[in-house]
């Protein structure tokens, strides 16, 4: 099982919608065998624990049959560390989370920007129209995005553990 974290503020919109368009992905086939293998997870940097996501991120997911959680929870270091690929919504997800794991290269490693073009747009206070937009930016750029990282990560030795392993994945 490998794990993918995706982090945003309130783990209330951009993340937990990255989650579970993700999960719909991997069960569609979009990540190829390997991806039945995937556990999808998300966060948020200021996260209140137990929050329910937006009314329009679920009936986004909804809509379109995505598995999800409904309720937000606080990134901390040991999620982090826990996770085989970390994927941030902007530059500042970025930061805070490698603050949180600060002088432990392994964990920063598995550290990105979701979207390599530049932060993805929070759609809070936007209406339906922007989580939709979302999603679509969404399902445009997961597939590729987490198969290339995990491509790439696969062959650093950096991220395995001192036996040559994968990192524990978050339980489900």
């Amino acid at each position: 099982m490998r794990t993918v974290l995706f982090v945003c503020t309130g783990n209330t919109c951009r993340s937990p919608m990255a989650e579970g368009l993700a999960r719909k992905l991997a069960l569609d086939g979009a990540f190829g065998q390997e991806g039945r293998g995937y556990f999808f997870a998300s966060a948020g940097t200021q996260a209140f624990e137990h929050a329910p996501i937006s009314n329009e991120t679920a009936e986004v997911l909804e809509a379109i049959g995505a598995p999800h959680d409904g309720h937000s929870m606080r990134l901390n270091a040991e999620m982090i560390r826990r996770a085989d690929l970390v994927l941030g919504m902007t530059d500042s997800h970025v930061g805070r989370a490698r603050a949180l794991v600060a002088g432990d290269a392994k964990a920063e490693a598995k550290i990105h920007l979701l979207d390599p073009e530049g932060d993805i747009p929070d759609p809070i206070g936007h209406g339906s129209a922007a989580y939709e937009a979302l999603s679509r930016m969404l399902l445009e750029i997961l597939p590729a995005r987490i198969t290339t990282l995990f491509r790439e990560t696969s062959t650093t030795p950096e991220l395995l553990d001192s036996s040559g392993s994968l990192p524990e994945t978050l339980p489900s």
